[in-house]
């Protein structure tokens, strides 16, 4: 029985290893639809949800509304709000993640008490501010408050324009999706940069997604999906991502077995292995959210999935430790040739990898190499892209880093047309500037984003980030969780046979 105990202790302690502490997190992306009007905008919020919502959206700002549905000039006013939510609000949203528009009905019950949180004296009444800090509410006069109420709103250009002065943009009523011509370049803002930590799940995500829509799991590419997610249960960036990965990793064998193959199929021949896998959301219910952010291109057809999923290689990359950088190199140049859908892309990627002779012996080696490999794959697409017209205007593609985001990084720099190889590059430098970028950058600013007045971090974002190099789960974890497992149902079962073939004890009764 010994046996059994200390197997039995060695499940729950890698079991809470791979545990997420309990966050507050809201499926904005559901409610984002807005009320019970499938058309709005403006999400409705009310006293269960308020806190929330605001805690968990990435939206930089938020404006809330108090107003009354009986109120006849909160009607009236409500298709100005919708024309101004439309345009940040949703999956269609034309500037998503940058303000969150929602409203509470202060004639509800419920929102008595959080209609008098905020003082609110008459209808509509509308508050500007970052979403976290509304948990606190408002009072007149209130000294040091980042809440504002907002004094020139009643109707959508006066709303519009209010937002224009408080974050220095000059957005339009008529401003159309992917088609801002005051689009912010995110090249050197380490604000936007923050951002990505949100596209990085949505390419995860999608990636995922689309491994199922293209029925891409065979038997030869099974072993690769597999390394790759447990690369990402060590070192994806976002620990909900990395909690989604443990559970698919750990369910895997029972859902796609080597023998679901036979020598004449290379297609999964099961009808609902799809079903079975969106079981596991591998980023949370939330995850895809339907949009981008640092990652958002001024054209609909532009940047997106394929920027997230590089963002995501190079968060990855200044992770690992080195011990972890030939396992890495392996994972992501097998996951790419499997599973990245582009075939020129696809073989492109291979040639790179298939170029390194030699195995990778320190994590600076291999991120260096994803830096490199990244601008040569830059440099070839500006060529194509400059004589067909297909790449982004707002976005063109560059050797990275530029001089204004890093000038340390270069000693001297040859003619533009001769790309990469003729840049002298400090490698200290930049290798100082990828643990920052893809680094701390990418998740201090949403750490900080959710530091509470009493100096706690917020639930939500503890959920969503963990600092540089953090190894929350070693990899191979979640195969040690099955193991295992099998290791104390076998003793179980070894224990009750041995039960079954003892003799009945004679009752003395």
């Amino acid at each position: 029985m010994s046996h059994v105990y200390w197997i039995l202790i060695l499940n729950l302690w890698i079991l809470k290893a791979t545990s997420l502490q309990p966050g507050s997190r809201t499926v904005l992306r559901e409610i984002g639809t807005g009320g019970s009007d499938p058309k709005d905008y403006g999400v409705e919020l009310n006293a269960t949800n308020f806190d929330g919502v605001l805690k968990d959206t990435p939206a930089t700002y938020a404006i809330v509304e108090f107003f009354a549905h009986w109120c006849p000039a909160c009607r009236n006013y409500k298709p100005h709000y919708e024309k101004v939510a439309r345009l940040f609000n949703g999956p269609d949203a034309v500037h998503p993640g940058i303000i969150l528009m929602t409203r509470v009905d202060c004639a509800l019950k419920i929102n008595t008490g959080l209609c008098d949180k905020f003082s609110v004296s008459h209808y509509p009444m509308l508050f500007w501010g970052p979403p976290t800090k509304f948990s606190t509410g408002w009072k007149p006069n209130q000294e040091k408050s980042e809440i504002r109420e907002i004094d020139n709103w009643r109707t959508a250009e006066l709303l519009l324009n209010w937002i224009n002065k408080q974050i220095g943009s000059s957005y339009g009523l008529d401003d159309e999706k992917f088609e801002n011509e005051q689009l912010p370049s995110n090249i050197s803002d380490p604000g936007q940069t923050a951002q990505a930590i949100f596209d990085v799940e949505e390419a995860t995500a999608i990636a995922f997604d689309i491994i199922l829509e293209q029925k891409m799991i065979k038997s030869k590419t099974r072993a690769s999906l597999i390394k790759f997610l447990q690369l990402l249960v060590a070192h994806h960036p976002s620990q909900r991502c990395r909690k989604g990965s443990a559970e698919v990793l750990v369910n895997f064998d029972e859902f796609c077995p080597l023998d679901m193959w036979s020598s004449d199929k290379h297609d999964v021949p099961t009808s609902n292995l799809k079903e079975v896998l969106h079981d596991f959301q591998i980023c949370g219910k939330e995850v895809p959210r339907g949009y981008w952010m640092f990652c958002r291109g001024s054209r609909n057809e532009t940047r997106g999935f394929s920027c997230g999923l590089w963002v995501l290689m190079h968060s990855l990359s200044v992770r690992i430790e080195d011990g972890e950088s030939q396992f890495a190199f392996t994972s992501i140049c097998d996951f790419i040739h499997n599973f990245f859908i582009c075939e020129e892309c696809r073989q492109h990627f291979y040639e790179m990898c298939s170029r390194v002779t030699s195995p990778f012996k320190k994590s600076r080696d291999f991120a260096l190499w994803l830096w490199s490999a990244h601008n040569e794959v830059n440099e070839r697409l500006m060529k194509e892209e400059a004589s067909l017209k297909t790449g982004d205007p707002k976005f063109p593609k560059i050797i990275w880093p530029p001089k204004q985001l890093c000038p340390s990084c270069y000693h001297l720099q040859g003619p533009k047309d001769k790309g990469t190889n003729q840049i002298d590059w400090d490698q200290n430098e930049v290798f100082k500037l990828l643990m920052s970028y893809y680094g701390n950058t990418l998740i201090s600013l949403y750490k900080g984003k959710g530091v509470l007045a009493d100096g706690r971090t917020n639930a939500t974002l503890d959920d969503l980030v963990t600092s540089t190099n953090a190894v929350v789960v070693p990899i191979g974890a979640a195969f040690a969780i099955a193991i295992a497992s099998c290791m104390f149902g076998a003793l179980a079962c070894y224990w009750r046979s041995r039960q079954k073939s003892r003799k009945p004890r004679r009752s003395w009764n």
